[in-house]
């Protein structure tokens, strides 16, 4: 079942609050900027570099709210091609990329789909290899291996019709990869191949915790 990493309910705590100011003023006596320089922007009417700072953060916190997460047990011990075919979907493949497909580890994976916001897109509309991967990077996430990311579709196949989703990595070559779930023509499918073009708005992502 689909859940939601996180609640609408509940707004920004006292702890919280503690955390984040703690944690800045780790990284502002790190970065020592000068103290007349500093007095000055202090000093400015408004609050202004307060509010940026404040919209930083919370473009960050919206960059994570509304994930769907799915606990899945994938057969790591199945040939890369076996994997695929268990899903039940039709194949459009790179045999030389499924024979390269990252296998991941572990009986268990929490496997955390997510949008990425239109602020995060390369242009607007479509996102590129390396912007997918500072997306996932604002998430705490790295980008999920192929057997947990077709656990999940084979373990709900209706999934990936409302929400077709992708996962990437790079071959030994430095070349970008990637497995995709989504259907076409009324058939569901999974391709796996290089990448040669930007993904477009209409996919979600599959991640891991780091």
């Amino acid at each position: 079942m689909a859940t939601s990493a996180t609640t609408q309910s509940d707004t920004i705590t006292n702890g919280q609050i503690g955390q984040i100011q703690d944690r800045l003023a780790t990284k502002l006596r790190e970065a020592s900027p000068p103290m007349q320089e500093v007095q000055i922007v202090l000093s400015a009417p408004g609050g202004k570099v307060f509010d940026e700072m404040v919209a930083v953060f919370v473009r960050f916190v919206e960059a994570v709210a509304n994930m769907i997460v799915r606990i899945v047990c994938p057969n790591r011990a199945l040939a890369p091609r076996e994997m695929l075919r268990a899903t039940g979907r039709d194949l459009y493949v790179n045999d030389e990329v499924v024979a390269g497909m990252p296998h991941g580890e572990g009986d268990k994976s929490e496997v955390m789909f997510f949008k990425p916001e239109p602020w995060e897109y390369t242009r607007p509309g479509w996102m590129s290899d390396d912007d997918l991967d500072k997306a996932y990077d604002r998430r705490g996430l790295k980008a999920t291996d192929p057997y947990s990311q077709a656990q999940a579709n084979k373990d709900d196949p209706v999934f990936a019709d409302e929400k077709p989703n992708g996962t990437h990595w790079k071959d030994k070559d430095g070349k970008w990869c990637f497995a995709a779930f989504d259907g076409w023509n009324g058939k569901r499918n999974v391709n796996v191949r290089r990448s040669d073009c930007d993904w477009n708005g209409t996919w979600w992502f599959a991640g891991l915790r780091k």
